[in-house]
């Protein structure tokens, strides 16, 4: 992904390639998971605000079939976390990890002037992270 030393301290926005995917705030959890696979994407934002309140991942959408809901009738409100973290597009790689690991979470949003321009999510980081070691080999 990129052979630049010490890439844990280049900023977060340079790992924030793929498009924002969203849903209708109307949209169903079948909606969501049509949308998670045609975006090729594990998370998707509800609404289309420039700063959305609500974001819905993989996990929600396998957490509504393992409770034996039908995700067509299910709405994606009901299930999307609202408790969004953000982090600005020049933090750094390290430093957005760090904030995703404290709040146990696997997609950060990325804003930049209060806009998103991206969600960076715990295996774009381990992308990072593999390629700057297989770069940097330890001694």
């Amino acid at each position: 992904m990129t052979d630049i030393p010490n890439a844990g301290a280049i900023a977060i926005a340079t790992v924030t390639g793929d498009p924002v995917v969203r849903v209708a705030a109307t949209a169903t959890v079948a909606d969501v998971a049509q949308a998670i696979v045609h975006g090729e994407v594990g998370a998707v934002v509800v609404g289309v605000e420039e700063r959305p309140t609500a974001l819905v991942s993989e996990r929600d959408v396998v957490a509504v079939i393992a409770d034996g809901r039908d995700p067509a009738t299910v709405p994606a409100a009901e299930v999307a976390s609202t408790n969004l973290i953000w982090c600005d597009a020049e933090t750094t790689i390290d430093e957005a990890a760090v904030r995703m690991m404290n709040h146990y979470i696997r997609h950060i949003l990325v804003e930049r002037s209060g806009v998103l321009i991206g969600i960076v999510s715990a295996r774009d980081l381990l992308g990072v992270y593999g390629a700057d070691a297989k770069s940097n080999p330890l001694p």
